[in-house]
């Protein structure tokens, strides 16, 4: 049986590492990172921020190679240099670009990081309480378990934030005039650039849904777009 306290103290260790998390995150990006100055992007960037009624969306460049796009828990955006040289390269376009930056955006705007502190804290107890049982079951598989337990739902919750993060993403592209193809399109570059697809790997295990289940998803949007439906 797993006593209360016990519960309490992995709910706690939770909250902590959560925000030593992000206080090390932080202190690594603003030590690597500057903002981001680029001509061929500020005109979407200033398409999508007239939609927000914002003067300005800043974006920082975040000096490493891997392609991606991060929102910071702080609510800053940032594109890796490894995305905006291939960007440079005429491998993205700056609208798929910008799809990005929306996504991004849609991560603060919808609370995702603060999110993921409750989900972590809630995660890590039920990994506790999961071990605690299934140890008792099976002596020596019960941790193993439980951590894999605790993956699947950790991953879930993940996929969950990124399909309202497209939509999000796919809303403001939409009003801003730049549209959905190119948020579309660039799913189908994305396994190729990070070297990512996914095959071999289930469904349910990765942070991540694929790249075409995203596409499907934002067409059922358009599709609900197109019979007058209003954009939730």
């Amino acid at each position: 049986m797993i006593k209360t306290p016990a519960l309490l103290l992995a709910v706690l260790y939770g909250v902590v590492m959560w925000f030593f998390s992000a206080w090390r995150l932080r202190r690594e990006m603003d030590a690597r990172s500057k903002p981001l100055a680029d001509p061929l992007l500020e005109h979407q960037l200033a398409r999508m921020a007239a939609v927000l009624e914002v003067e300005r969306i800043p974006v920082h460049l975040y000096d490493v190679e891997p392609v991606n796009g991060l929102a910071a828990p702080d609510g800053r955006i940032f594109i890796t240099k490894g995305f905006l040289r291939k960007f440079r390269a005429g491998e993205v376009t700056s609208e798929e670009m910008a799809s990005v930056i929306a996504h991004e955006l849609g991560h603060v705007a919808l609370g995702h990081a603060r999110r993921r502190m409750v989900d972590f804290s809630g995660q890590n107890a039920i990994r506790v309480a999961l071990a605690g049982v299934l140890g008792r079951i099976v002596p020596f598989a019960g941790v193993a378990i439980a951590n894999a337990l605790a993956s699947l739902v950790a991953a879930r919750l993940s996929r969950q934030d990124e399909y309202e993060a497209d939509a999000y993403a796919a809303a403001l592209l939409t009003r801003a005039g730049i549209g959905t193809a190119a948020q579309k399109s660039l799913f189908r570059k994305l396994g190729a650039m990070t070297g990512a697809g996914g095959q071999g790997v289930p469904a349910w295990f990765m942070s991540h849904p694929k790249s075409d289940e995203r596409i499907a998803a934002i067409e059922a949007l358009e599709r609900r777009w197109g019979e007058g439906l209003p954009a939730r």
